[in-house]
């Protein structure tokens, strides 16, 4: 059975709030600034991804060099919305990509290329690193779209210390507090065709 792909995300009426890793040197200045500024390049595809535990697997719990800052970044609803829109998934599927006008592996070829955003959805993963039983969405925003991620943001906050702590209370075991210290993720809701081109299964 394939596992179901979801959107679970802390978010309000009018926020979501993503994950990214960065090194001391792009973290500090964005906090500071409630932006990103040089040396961040909007030139690249930068990838945001609402889920805590997967973004704790991607980064070693902020131990991997370059990932050595968790940013939360609350970002509108509206833009991150337009933005799924907009998106093409990294992977040909004609099930998934009909509803989009490409049905064929070629024609999903030509939007890939010039899709703004890209999508792709990973095992969710529980604080233990362990998969859990539906995937999560990661969405890159390329360089057709990365120079407007500035405008959707609303805030920046470096949780790198909360980060920690969870860790360590994962390693000694203690995993009701860690599950106290994260994030509490919900179901994002969403219409049940507004983003079926990514084979989101509604909320």
């Amino acid at each position: 059975m394939t596992e179901p792909q979801q959107i679970r995300a802390v978010f309000d009426a009018q926020t979501i709030t993503v994950y990214q890793a960065f090194r001391s040197q792009i973290a500090e200045p964005a906090v500071a600034a409630q932006r990103f500024v040089p040396p961040f390049s909007v030139n690249r595809t930068t990838w945001i991804k609402p889920s805590f535990g997967w973004m704790m697997y991607r980064s070693g719990w902020a131990t991997k060099p370059g990932q050595e800052h968790i940013l939360a970044i609350r970002i509108r609803r509206d833009a991150w919305e337009s933005a799924l829109d907009r998106a093409v998934l990294t992977t040909f599927s004609p099930k998934k990509a009909a509803g989009r006008g490409y049905a064929d592996r070629e024609a999903w070829q030509r939007a890939f290329k010039v899709a703004p955003v890209r999508v792709q959805w990973d095992p969710e993963r529980s604080l233990r690193g362990g998969d859990l039983p539906y995937r999560s969405i990661q969405v890159g925003l390329t360089r057709l779209i990365a120079p407007e991620y500035n405008d959707w943001i609303v805030a920046i906050d470096d949780i790198t210390g909360l980060v920690h702590r969870a860790h360590a209370a994962v390693r000694a075991g203690r995993m009701d507090r860690a599950r106290q210290l994260a994030p509490r993720e919900r179901l994002y809701p969403v219409p049940e065709d507004r983003f079926a081109h990514l084979g989101l299964h509604p909320g």
